[in-house]
């Protein structure tokens, strides 16, 4: 592995973790040409592309960012921790995956979130929901604190 700062450095590992549950190695490296510059790397196995469908019809290419972006935007100014953002977004990754299929759905995505978000923190969730369900009026407002406490109930029992 190069440098960025050096392309034509060579680097050393200094420390290696395992980091997303196992599904991912942490590398801190050094730069060998002298300034002793330090980075990290991050090794994860590469994947078949997977394609999202919105709802307009259009296709993408999944793209992990966005969900982190709308998690992030969902929990500011909660006690939603980076970590659990972070495991979040690796377990929604992992069941798109162990699904199978090439093309996913975005409502499917978006619901996956949202079973997750339910768990972790209501403020959030109802600011993905707000979001995500695009709420008109106060109806659907209610209907979906209805779903949630649903949810938050069929939960429990399991």
């Amino acid at each position: 592995m190069n440098c960025h700062k050096a392309p034509f450095g060579d680097t050393r590992v200094i420390e290696s973790r395992l980091v997303a549950n196992g599904r991912a190695i942490r590398r801190r490296r050094e730069c060998l040409d002298g300034d002793a510059h330090r980075f990290t790397t991050y090794e994860r196995i590469e994947r078949p592309h997977l394609v999202v469908v919105k709802r307009s019809g259009e296709r993408q290419l999944f793209d992990r960012s966005k969900i982190i972006a709308g998690l992030q935007h969902a929990t500011q100014k909660t006690k939603v921790s980076g970590a659990q953002i972070d495991d979040i977004v690796v377990s929604i990754e992992e069941g798109l995956y162990e699904g199978g299929e090439s093309e996913i759905k975005a409502e499917f995505i978006g619901e996956m979130v949202m079973d997750k978000l339910v768990l972790i923190n209501d403020v959030a969730y109802v600011r993905f929901a707000s979001v995500y369900r695009n709420f008109r009026d106060i109806d659907s407002f209610e209907d979906e604190l209805d779903k949630m406490k649903k949810r938050l109930v069929s939960k429990d029992k399991k």
